[in-house]
């Protein structure tokens, strides 16, 4: 296992220096604009790593920049200042594809940090070459358990019974609408595929034959082909994990996206920065509705100048989407885990930890504390937008988990290549990708 571990996380490195700088890849960060900082130093083998005064310090690598990361900082500080014997440095390592890189190369070196945060379709890779810690012992000495986390967003924790991550930075894909523009146009928010066909083409705009506004848009990622497959009916793998869950599913999925591409009516952007440019058009009025990660919505506020509400992605037989986002994880071999346990127990239970980190930056609330809370309450009740993301979690879906994964959406991405910017045939592309997968998952 640990062979075919190592040869995976090989490609998962190889793979993320291709993705490197592309915002809307795979497993990248919303928004992540900051250049990452150099990775700590910390001897192997000491008892103690000493922070300022004698204290505790505890390594702890993630993956935001941009405004989520001064969010992220921000909780750090809090906890630094609650108490007087640990000191929490937080390192931005890039993007999740450059933090896993970091990652691997850190434990084969022995400088792996305390703590981690982990893109949850990675979680499984790590866990099964048994370098994560089992933080069972700790939620049981500490009195919580799994009942206290939302549900829906547990399904990257628990492998061979072991709980070796816990939600964070947890988000999900969801519609968000230019509520003004579809208003100007006497048209409501769509809630299945054929009603999302109708308003996104009636709102093409063009002059001279160029399109001048679009009716909808998305960022280049595996993400909302895996959210239209599974509304469509499909799973992506099937349940025995030998092959694709689905056929004819990806299939009309592609096609329904490129005749709306070919309308007008999508504007599929380049994959270089996509999601960046996805944003960018959204609030400048360019597109009207736009396929994006609840992780956004704090700036999409803040830069739309125009009634902006979200949506429940639209269905086709079936409500469903994928999540996405980042868990926390302890490393087996660190040398501080109480001190990383109490600050990780801190992010999960504080007001000041996970639940203002949560209030800060549009992520969800990962435990039933949180979404309890007062706070959470009068935010959702203040901005509604927010608890929409919320209750998709009801149609939550995680069909991709399997530790492939990494190689199988490479293979994903080659094809979505070939039909969304190359107009390779769809079911020539969808049957070479099939047959790619299942190599891949009988190594």
């Amino acid at each position: 296992m640990r062979q075919r571990f190592s040869a995976i996380l090989l490609a998962v490195c190889l793979y993320a220096l291709v993705l490197a700088g592309c915002s809307g890849g795979g497993n990248t960060v919303d928004g992540n604009t900051a250049k990452p900082e150099a990775p700590p130093k910390k001897e192997a083998g000491t008892e103690q790593a000493s922070g300022k005064e004698g204290k505790t310090k505890v390594q702890f690598w993630h993956s935001l920049g941009g405004k989520n990361g001064e969010y992220i900082s921000g909780m750090i500080e809090r906890f630094n200042a609650s108490q007087d014997s640990i000191e929490v440095v937080g390192t931005f390592q890039g993007s999740y594809d450059e933090t896993v890189t970091k990652l691997q190369q850190s434990i084969a070196a022995k400088t792996a940090p305390d703590i981690t945060m982990l893109e949850r379709a990675y979680v499984q890779m790590f866990s099964e070459s048994q370098v994560l810690e089992d933080m069972n012992p700790y939620m049981e000495k500490s009195g919580l358990s799994l009942d206290d986390f939302t549900q829906g967003l547990l399904g990257h924790s628990i492998f061979d019974e072991m709980l070796v991550s816990l939600p964070l930075n947890r988000s999900t894909p969801i519609l968000h609408v230019n509520k003004t523009m579809l208003d100007e146009e006497g048209l409501s928010v769509p809630q299945t595929w054929d009603e999302l066909r109708k308003v996104a083409e009636a709102l093409v705009k063009k002059e001279n034959n160029e399109i001048t506004r679009y009716g909808y848009s998305m960022p280049y990622d595996t993400w909302y082909p895996i959210a239209m497959i599974s509304q469509a009916g499909g799973r992506f793998f099937n349940e025995e994990a030998t092959t694709l869950g689905f056929n004819e599913e990806g299939i009309k999925t592609f096609q329904f996206l490129k005749e709306m591409q070919a309308s007008g009516a999508l504007y599929y952007p380049p994959a270089q920065d996509s999601g960046n440019i996805v944003n960018q058009m959204f609030t400048s009025g360019k597109i009207g509705m736009m396929y994006q990660s609840t992780g956004t919505m704090g700036s999409l506020s803040e830069n739309s100048k125009f009634e902006y509400v979200t949506a429940l992605l639209p269905k086709d037989k079936v409500f469903a989407n994928p999540t996405g986002g980042a868990n926390i994880a302890m490393l087996a071999d660190s040398n501080n885990k109480e001190a990383a346990w109490t600050f990780i127990h801190w992010v999960m239970t504080d007001p000041q930890g996970g639940l203002q980190f949560i209030l800060d930056s549009g992520y969800l609330p990962f435990t039933t504390t949180m979404i309890e809370s007062q706070a959470i309450q009068d935010l959702w009740a203040k901005e509604p937008n927010r608890k929409v993301a919320y209750d998709q979690l009801e149609y939550a879906v995680d069909t991709n988990m399997h530790i492939g994964w990494s190689q199988v959406m490479q293979e994903f991405f080659k094809a979505i290549q070939a039909i969304m910017y190359d107009n390779k045939d769809i079911e020539t592309t969808m049957d070479t990708f099939k047959k790619e997968t299942e190599r891949i998952l009988k190594q």
